[in-house]
């Protein structure tokens, strides 16, 4: 019969705005990603918990609703999975600047769509490269 399936690599889109997490979707609808919504860092760790070998990056705003905001997600995954691609983006960084771990991509808003798809074709490259030799 046919060949099994390639796993699509995830990309996680961490906005508490509806309206702007739309967007951000929207620009990857032609990629070949899957990309996964979530309206708070504690829904991103979830999912990366249960599914964050198949993930290539997240990609989140500093400031979110809850407990944990970017910068809170982006220590966590990179303890977690220290290879995967994090970047936080803001308009307004500030002092979290200071705070960022090491390895995570910081984009200013307003961002440049192209620069987000070309972060996000490199983290699966990337990924797909671990999976190969095994890292």
């Amino acid at each position: 019969m046919g060949r099994g399936k390639a796993t699509r690599r995830l990309v996680l889109i961490v906005e508490d705005e509806a309206q702007l997490r739309a967007l951000i979707v929207a620009l990857f609808e032609d990629s070949d990603l899957e990309v996964v919504e979530c309206e708070s860092a504690e829904a991103a760790l979830a999912v990366m918990l249960l599914r964050g070998l198949d993930a290539a990056m997240i990609f989140a705003d500093i400031r979110l609703s809850g407990a944990m905001d970017g910068v809170d997600l982006a220590r966590e995954a990179k303890m977690r999975w220290p290879h995967l691609t994090v970047v936080l983006t803001s308009g307004t960084g500030g002092e979290h600047l200071q705070h960022l771990p090491p390895g995570v991509i910081y984009l200013s808003k307003p961002w440049e769509p192209l620069e987000v798809l070309g972060l996000a074709e490199q983290a699966k490259l990337s990924a797909q490269q671990r999976k190969i030799y095994g890292r």
